[in-house]
């Protein structure tokens, strides 16, 4: 009798370069593609608001997609070790595969379902398909893991070159009664009270198709101003690339060996990097989005919150043009610009002096890019409690930031031109606090040692 494949899909949501999709097909029986939303299991941090709108399309994208290619996608929602459990039983699996995931909790949740079901007689095993190269094996000459971009990317490069993608199925061997599956629309993904989300559907197209038809315009038409004008908001020279590699619709393999093709892609390739590096921090300190990775930052004195101005700075009516219209663009689109999510930070946290955290759920939120890594890795960058961080006393003043980078206003005028003209808070004054309250970490710090 056959034992079918079980394939187990999570932040990988493709069938093109998917390691253990392609397992399951070498298995020669028929397959079963699995998604489970698990909301129970311990430490799994609920998807915010934009996310859940992107999953839902994404879903659906790929439900298509799958079904014409012979298999069906499985939705099922709860605990994972008790979903899998049932799905086995269910279809009499022989074999489980899944791509790795590298979150403290996801971690644990995985390593319990692997032995479980090795326990009972399954063939199990887990591959690399989210990131270029595992968190293990890029360390300093002492053996430990870098904690400064620059020479961690060197080390990267100096690896063998990450393999080649694999090709996507052209079909798949689907079983013949597949088990149950819940219906998509009753798992509540989408605004209804209010419908928020009519910029986002007005901006993004998810799925695994729209994602690799971004991808080749983008190295086509639009790599080639990449270096150039990429800090500048209004130019349009971003990728627009970190939801479909979030949710896993392209891979970072894929990204890799069609940008190195094409001549002038250094510098987003950097990008991918940095992308590696947060996640290679996050593995090492799972807890990145609640602790301070430089621990002396403990000591930093945040005033009492103010509710009136952390609320001004999430509608973007700070009265500060630049961050205005980067709040706004977040709101409206689930996206901001790089250039303008460290303005947008730096007053958060070093002008309102407000913690990090709070921005960090803000955008974790808002952002249909925000993962377990790089939304608080790039916090703690801006903050100068992380890895590689940007000095605390290095203050993004927004009004010199606005005149280098939109000069001519026009990001401004396409997101704030109708914000409030009155600023919330001193710019020179709230920077002297910030850096007070700096000097106070640094006396903490020095009696300590």
């Amino acid at each position: 009798m056959a034992s079918p494949s079980l394939v187990w899909l999570r932040d990988d949501l493709r069938v093109a370069d998917n390691p253990a999709l392609r397992a399951a097909m070498d298995r020669d029986e028929p397959i079963v593609v699995l998604f489970v939303l698990d909301e129970e299991s311990p430490g799994i941090r609920p998807l915010g608001g934009a996310a859940r709108w992107w999953l839902h399309h994404s879903l659906n994208s790929l439900a298509e997609h799958i079904d014409g290619l012979g298999a069906r996608l499985i939705l099922r929602r709860g605990a994972a070790q008790k979903v899998l459990a049932d799905v086995v039983a269910e279809i009499g699996a022989g074999a489980v595969f899944w791509t790795r995931r590298y979150g403290g909790a996801e971690r644990e949740v995985d390593s319990a379902i692997k032995a479980a079901l090795r326990e009972d007689g399954l063939d199990v095993a887990s591959f690399a398909g989210s990131l270029l190269h595992e968190p293990w094996t890029v360390k300093t000459g002492a053996g430990t893991h870098f904690s400064v971009f620059t020479p961690f990317w060197r080390a990267c490069r100096a690896l063998p070159a990450p393999r080649a993608p694999l090709p996507a199925p052209r079909s798949l061997d689907g079983v013949g009664r597949p088990p149950a599956s819940d219906d998509l629309d009753d798992w509540g993904l989408l605004p209804t009270h209010p419908d928020w989300a009519g910029g986002l559907r007005d901006t993004w197209e998810p799925g695994e198709a729209a994602a690799r038809e971004r991808l080749h315009v983008f190295l086509r038409e639009e790599v080639s101003a990449y270096d150039r004008a990429r800090d500048e908001p209004s130019a349009g020279a971003t990728s627009l690339l970190s939801p479909r590699l979030r949710w896993g619709e392209l891979s970072p393999f894929t990204v890799w060996h069609e940008a190195v093709a094409v001549d002038g892609t250094a510098g987003f390739l950097s990008e991918v990097g940095w992308r590696e590096f947060a996640w290679h921090t996050a593995f090492h300190f799972p807890d990145l989005a609640t602790r301070n990775l430089r621990s002396e930052f403990d000591a930093f004195p945040w005033p009492r919150l103010h509710p009136r101005h952390l609320e001004a700075w999430q509608r973007g009516e700070t009265g500060i043009p630049l961050v205005d219209a980067g709040m706004r663009e977040l709101w409206h689109t689930g996206f901001m610009h790089n250039r303008v999510r460290m303005v947008t930070a730096s007053f958060l946290v070093k002008n309102l002096l407000i913690d990090w955290r709070r921005g960090e759920e803000w955008f974790w939120d808002t952002l249909v890019d925000a993962d377990g890594a790089n939304n608080p890795f790039n916090w703690q960058w801006v903050a100068g409690s992380g890895a590689d961080a940007a000095p605390y006393f290095r203050v993004f003043n927004p009004e010199l930031q606005a005149k280098k980078f939109d000069p001519q206003g026009l990001y401004v005028s396409e997101w704030a031109a109708d914000a409030p003209d009155e600023p919330l808070v001193d710019l020179g004054e709230t920077r002297k606090a910030a850096l007070a309250a700096y000097d106070a970490v640094k006396r903490s710090s020095r009696a300590e040692s």
